[in-house]
């Protein structure tokens, strides 16, 4: 790999004058787009990149994992900016265009239940096609949980079949066979893909940004025959307008949160994860506050897989807690992270 300098000064001189350049992150639940995210922010040379994020359920919390925000938006010391789409992603986007600092790129990052072709269409088929520059699609994998059938969802499939790069994540924790296996199973969806390895979602930047992948002339054409339905089909308008949520419905996902400001039982909580967690829960992150400790620590889970990292509290402490699956028993969940409290 030794021919993948990272710092090499022609990868900024690529990046295309008109129109910021943009990539859209997405991939499933629990996959590693924050990680890779942040991999982004620290490695990103003399760039200054936008990174705008966006949670499925009602706590951002991937917002505190990046740094402190200061209202929907993060300055940070490199001169990159982390802004939420919390109003909109038109909004959010507008907000990064109209700013007096020189910003060079923009990575949007959908959330892991997202179909992307809705989020590809507003940068082809809005305003914004004249104000930015669609670069590519990146579809980050988990290869150690990800399978054909992955949780029967339309949204991984779409997540694939929409990616100009797939990015087999935590490579490291599946069998050769099993990356391969994965491999060939996605060049089956995507004909051509382009597939990298990564671990910790660590990978060299110029493999991943300014390449020019996106098939903007295969978008407008999906953007044209959509109107020509619509000239023929007033509903369409409606059933383009719900696609978000009409597809959560169809794939039976939802998110339960939980905040406290009490502190949980270390003991009572490891047996939540342990012995009551629903298997449908395919995904949970919070910051959580142990009586026994005096740190706030960072939970995240993905499949049965779980850490807890710790660090100081900014603030004064507490609870909150996001749990993401589906066919879930919301009130039941509820009491069983109620009965964590010490």
């Amino acid at each position: 790999m030794a021919n993948l300098n990272v710092e090499t000064p022609d990868f900024v001189l690529n990046i295309p004058k008109r129109g910021m350049p943009v990539t859209i992150i997405t991939g499933f639940l629990g996959s590693g787009k924050t990680t890779l995210l942040n991999q982004i922010l620290k490695n990103k040379q003399d760039l200054k990149i936008a990174v705008l994020v966006n949670e499925f359920g009602d706590i951002n919390i991937d917002s505190q994992l990046l740094i402190s925000t200061d209202d929907d938006m993060v300055e940070l010391s490199n001169g990159c900016i982390c802004c939420t789409i919390n109003d909109g992603l038109l909004d959010a986007v507008y907000r990064v265009l109209e700013r007096e600092d020189r910003i060079d790129y923009m990575v949007i990052e959908t959330t892991g239940v997202a179909d992307p072709l809705p989020i590809i269409l507003t940068f082809v088929g809005t305003e914004l096609r004249e104000l930015t520059n669609l670069d590519s699609v990146l579809t980050v994998i988990d290869a150690e949980t990800f399978t054909p059938e992955h949780f029967d969802s339309e949204a991984a499939f779409k997540q694939i079949v929409f990616g100009d790069i797939i990015l087999l994540n935590k490579t490291d924790l599946a069998t050769p066979e099993k990356v391969k296996e994965l491999e060939d199973y996605i060049r089956t969806v995507k004909d051509g893909a382009r597939i990298l390895h990564s671990q910790h979602g660590e990978v060299p930047l110029p493999l991943i940004l300014g390449l020019g992948l996106a098939e903007i002339d295969l978008y407008i054409n999906k953007l044209n025959e959509d109107k020509h339905d619509h000239e023929h089909d007033h509903e369409h308008d409606h059933k383009h307008e719900h696609h978000h949520s009409k597809h959560l419905e169809n794939d039976g996902f939802i998110s339960v949160s939980f905040q406290s400001d009490r502190p949980f039982s270390i003991n009572k909580f490891q047996e939540f994860l342990t012995e009551k967690l629903p298997n449908d829960v395919f995904r949970a992150k919070g910051i959580l506050w142990f009586v026994e400790s005096d740190l706030r620590h960072l939970f995240q889970l993905s499949g049965k897989r779980f850490s807890l990292d710790g660090d100081d509290w900014g603030k004064s402490p507490s609870n909150q807690i996001v749990f993401i699956g589906r066919n879930l028993d919301l009130a039941k969940l509820q009491q069983q992270i109620a009965e964590c409290i010490a």
